[in-house]
């Protein structure tokens, strides 16, 4: 949805430490089928991945990974809610919740 010029700006993956904590960012996952299984193999050092693009909040245990994605607080598009994710971080313990708006 954004402008080309703006997409070549931004880095496709990140990753960045919180604590002790290492959470990788993408925005677009690919297609639903065996993402859980790319991402942790994508990702091995991270103890999270959080993504976007589907807007279909995910908070999932796989592997050695959380798996999130917050969905969207403003458009919610197939998703049956407007959320985010809250993700605590204490060391490397992670906690994530989704919260789910009006």
């Amino acid at each position: 949805m954004d402008e080309p010029a703006l997409k070549e700006s931004l880095l496709r993956e990140r990753v960045v430490e919180v604590e002790k904590a290492r959470i990788g960012m993408l925005h677009n996952a690919g297609p639903r089928r065996g993402r859980e299984a790319r991402l942790a193999a994508r990702f091995p050092e991270c103890a999270a991945v959080v993504y976007g693009h589907t807007h279909l909040p995910q908070v999932e245990r796989f592997q050695h990974l959380w798996i999130l994605n917050p969905g969207s607080p403003t458009d919610r598009r197939g998703a049956p809610v407007h959320s985010m994710i809250v993700l605590r971080v204490q060391s490397t313990r992670l906690t994530p919740e989704l919260v789910t708006l009006a």
